[in-house]
């Protein structure tokens, strides 16, 4: 996402608030009203796989 927002000059908030719209359509990771505990295997390891490169600012706005 940073690589992204640098060369697209598009805001980073901007580009995880655009991810957490498509994802919330597509339910590709559950919302945050249902707890984490409910998530299937897949879905904890698309948001491990997603994180991992994240820095805590980019890990924050990925969180909300």
């Amino acid at each position: 996402m940073a690589m992204i927002s640098g060369e697209s000059g598009i805001l980073i908030c901007s580009l995880f608030a655009w991810r957490k719209s498509w994802r919330l359509e597509e339910e590709v990771v559950p919302t945050s009203q249902k707890d984490h505990e409910d998530w299937s295997a897949a879905n904890k390891f698309s948001v491990v796989l997603e994180t991992a490169g994240l820095n805590a600012t980019e890990f924050s706005a990925y969180c909300l």
